[in-house]
């Protein structure tokens, strides 16, 4: 059996969920070549066709289909897990309106958690582009007026001594009825569909094993969140995975097309730009 090439975060739930595919747990299962990077990172590396199987962002996706197709299994989509705008508190609450004008930190051009805010605000905002983690610094120091946060930053803004000034997850989630597609697995083009099939149902097993076998893989987990409390790395697993990370599902893919829709309609992507998903029913 041939390996394949694989790309993802070292954030808990992307190491939770590959746990087992990557260090050979699962019996039949294709070996994988890992490659850990940051999330933009993952988004230009994916843009360039680098590896076979990668993590990246849906708002990068319009920009992956001539490489990409979506698989149904290992995404991150749900409710209450969205990206959130965060700043210094004031001497009144600031309003989200306030912040269109002012300078704000972004975890990447291509990032979901940058294209909800694009939406919500109704026009591109002044960004200051960095790797996630650095983000709650700078918003500290006053480096910038405000920080979109993602993953275990949701955990530990309050610590920091920052407000939330808008939950984007939950501006989604009320303008659509729908959950909010953060990230997916994508498949190469030149991988057929028997294959992609047979990595799918590889990504479903390494997550079932990892909820049947919590002790085998958290070890994997916590040797790429060392910076990270046990309550932190616990609980954003808990956030991230769920029953979208087995299968995307039918609401899952409708948040998906709506999330494209919306962008086509702000005037961010092309019209005649579709997310396309793997064949393999």
């Amino acid at each position: 059996m041939r390996s394949y090439t694989l790309a993802y975060s070292p954030c808990p739930n992307d190491t939770y969920v590959f746990a087992a595919l990557t260090n050979g747990l699962l019996a039949d299962a294709p070996a994988v070549n890992v490659h850990l990077a940051d999330i933009e990172e993952l988004n230009n590396s994916a843009a360039r066709g680098e590896f076979e199987l990668t993590k990246v962002s849906y708002g990068a996706i319009p920009f992956l289909m001539d490489h990409y197709r979506i698989l149904p299994a290992g995404g991150a989509i749900g409710r209450g897990n969205g990206p959130l705008l965060v700043a210094l508190p004031g001497e009144a609450p600031p309003l989200f309106a306030d912040f269109a004008r002012k300078r704000i930190a972004i975890p990447g051009e291509r990032t979901t958690a940058f294209l909800l805010l694009q939406l919500a605000l109704g026009h591109r905002p002044k960004t200051v582009t960095m790797r996630f983690d650095e983000i709650v610094p700078a918003v500290v120091r006053g480096d910038v007026d405000a920080g979109l946060i993602i993953h275990e930053s949701r955990f530990t803004y309050r610590d920091a001594g920052l407000i939330s000034i808008a939950d984007l997850g939950e501006w989604w989630e009320n303008m659509t009825l729908l959950p909010t597609p953060l990230g997916a697995i994508m498949v190469r083009n030149d991988i057929g569909d028997d294959e992609a099939r047979a990595l799918n149902t590889a990504l479903r097993h390494s997550l079932a094993f990892a909820r049947e076998n919590d002790a085998a893989v958290m070890p994997y987990v916590r040797e790429h969140a060392v910076e990270m409390s046990d309550d932190v790395m616990r609980a954003h697993i808990q956030l991230y995975v769920n029953d979208f990370t087995d299968d995307i599902g039918e609401s899952g893919r409708e948040a998906v097309h709506a999330l494209f829709a919306r962008a086509h309609d702000a005037g961010i992507l092309r019209r005649g730009t579709e997310p396309r998903f793997a064949e393999i029913s």
